[in-house]
């Protein structure tokens, strides 16, 4: 090698080192450190550990609670990410007009998005009090019957889908509203003499022109939903009944409540394993669909 690719080597190594020593802190290590914990039984007080092999997987595989979480965290990615998305899109698409104080408007739905969940939870738990809630204070007086959300097997999953739906929607709206903005009028102006109507100019302009934005919010929704914590410990803390209960909340609780250290680890793990199986499947499908 010449004195100038070993220098323009060891700036490369310079410059890349510090990003790969962080990964390899926080991201590579504590994969293989859970992978290591997840084949033993311990409980992160004694020294000692258990080697079990592969029986947490095996336990995992045979408890009716994981896959009734698993079945809950499914519903409330699906529910969430495509109802977040169409509502934020529906919004950005009337705000795109020239609106009146559509500033202001912007403001207000985007205000939840730097809200803490924490905060967002605290609020929502009292909204959706059956006793003294704002929810029945409104609700009452119009006849509308009173349904204890928080503490019904069949309302508190909805309940927490509704919180993250209203959390969320600001951010999205905020980027369709901007990818809307960088389509040209003319285009438009091109399809309305061409004689096209509304739905068509919807699903042959507007959203081929939209969707890597579309593509992006679709995978980053998936991903944090499947990571949704707080909201559900501070609302439902997953009940009644594991009703409510998601795969990260479940996690929480087999490591820091049970102490199961190696079951969570193995859950983790499955989790990332699952997320990372959600992205790629997404980013072979988008191929057929997103147009840059």
């Amino acid at each position: 090698m010449s004195i100038r690719e070993k220098r323009d080597l060891y700036a490369f190594v310079g410059f890349t080192a510090p990003t790969f020593i962080l990964l390899g802190i926080f991201i590579f290590w504590p994969i293989f450190y859970s992978f290591y914990l997840s084949l033993f039984k311990w409980n992160m007080i004694s020294p000692r550990k258990t080697f079990l092999g592969f029986q947490n997987y095996r336990d995992m595989y045979n408890d009716p609670v994981f896959w009734l979480v698993v079945k809950n965290t499914l519903l409330m990615a699906f529910f969430t990410v495509i109802v977040k998305m169409a509502i934020s899109l529906y919004l950005a698409s009337q705000l795109n007009k020239k609106v009146k104080g559509s500033s202001v408007y912007r403001a207000i739905i985007f205000s939840p998005t730097f809200t803490a969940n924490v905060a967002i939870a605290m609020v929502w738990a009292w909204i959706f009090e059956p006793t003294y809630g704002l929810l029945r204070v409104v609700l009452k007086p119009l006849g509308f019957p009173m349904i204890d959300w928080i503490h019904s097997t069949s309302h508190s999953l909805p309940a927490v889908i509704i919180v993250l739906i209203w959390s969320g929607i600001g951010y999205d709206m905020v980027l369709f509203l901007a990818a809307l903005k960088n389509i040209s009028m003319e285009i438009y102006d091109a399809a309305l003499v061409d004689g096209a109507n509304s739905y068509q100019i919807f699903w042959r302009i507007t959203f081929p022109l939209i969707s890597p934005t579309t593509f992006f919010l679709l995978i980053t929704g998936f991903i944090n939903v499947l990571k949704a914590f707080d909201i559900v410990r501070i609302m439902t803390e997953g009940g009644p009944l594991n009703s409510s209960n998601v795969v990260v909340h479940f996690l929480y609780q087999n490591a820091f409540q049970w102490f199961r250290t190696g079951y969570a680890s193995a859950l983790a793990l499955i989790l990332f394993l699952f997320i990372m199986f959600i992205t790629l499947i997404q980013n072979r499908l988008s191929k057929r669909w997103v147009h840059y």
